[in-house]
């Protein structure tokens, strides 16, 4: 079992914030609990080697996507419900902000709530690489795969950098909310300029990312600290107060916190918990199975 986060090689740090590998196993003649999936400030590639995964969404008009081998998943702001096989194994590819329109040319606003085939906007051989995952024998064996991968991505790079990725990339760093006249200062573009070029790089506007930002660290300090107060993660998290992180639990999953905190989901079954992972590199060699 496995539930963690790898740092990208030295030059590819620039589009990729890390790889995270989920590796899960359950007994076969168990169904595996439902993980509802908070949605998180970024877009990612995911690949599936061994079994996929079914997502439903909340709103009923919305399809089901399921057998989908390589996703690629857009900003999210809302949950989505995972049901997972037996022998679950997902390899993604979290990008830093801006850099999947770098590489792709896509206003990142259109992919907005989506779960797509990935070789709908990637060549075909992405089905190759996720072969390469199929057979790896180690995890780090993992992690040279996507390293190679994001390298040959990187030669056909679509469009140039920006100061506005750098501000995103702080963003997410930064403890603290920063003011919007400040952040577009810092892109060297007016108010106006900011917002737009912000949703054609991300996909949705500066202030809807910061409050992702903040509700993603609420979920994993919660779930790093589960004795800890609702208030005191409130406080924590850069919140106003208590109720405001409600609004925004209600607002991006339709629960409470105290109430989406009890669904439970295929990590917990096995003892294991989402939060703030430290970033690894090559030195987890041990075998897959």
């Amino acid at each position: 079992m496995l539930l963690k986060d790898f740092s990208p090689t030295y030059g590819l740090k620039e589009f990729v914030k890390c790889y995270r590998i989920v590796h899960f196993k359950f007994d076969k003649n168990a169904l595996p609990p439902s993980k509802p999936y908070t949605p998180r400030p970024e877009n990612c590639l995911a690949f599936y080697p061994y079994d996929m995964e079914r997502v439903e969404y909340a709103d009923e008009n919305r399809k089901t996507k399921s057998n989908v081998p390589v996703a690629l998943i857009g900003q999210h702001v809302s949950v989505t419900n995972r049901f997972v096989g037996t022998d679950f194994l997902v390899i993604q590819i979290i990008f830093q902000p801006g850099a999947l329109y770098r590489l792709t040319g896509i206003p990142l606003f259109e992919l907005n709530n989506q779960y797509l085939e990935a070789d709908c906007v990637f060549a075909k051989d992405i089905q190759f690489v996720n072969e390469q995952f199929h057979y790896a024998k180690t995890y780090s064996e993992m992690v040279i795969i996507a390293n190679q991968f994001v390298t040959r991505l990187v030669k056909k790079i679509a469009k140039d950098s920006h100061p506005l990725d750098a501000v995103c990339q702080l963003m997410l760093r930064q403890d603290a909310v920063i003011s919007l006249d400040l952040l577009a200062r810092k892109s060297c573009l007016s108010i106006k300029q900011f917002e737009r070029n912000f949703k054609d790089r991300v996909g949705v506007s500066p202030k809807l990312f910061s409050r992702l930002i903040r509700f993603d660290n609420a979920f994993r300090t919660k779930n790093a600290n589960p004795d800890l107060d609702w208030l005191s993660v409130a406080i924590d998290c850069h919140y106003y107060d208590y109720q405001h992180l409600v609004r925004d639990y209600k607002d991006f999953t339709g629960f409470s916190p105290r109430a989406f905190h009890q669904l439970g989901s295929p990590e917990e079954a096995l003892g294991m918990k989402e939060h703030f992972y430290v970033e690894e590199t090559l030195h987890l060699k041990n075998p897959i199975n």
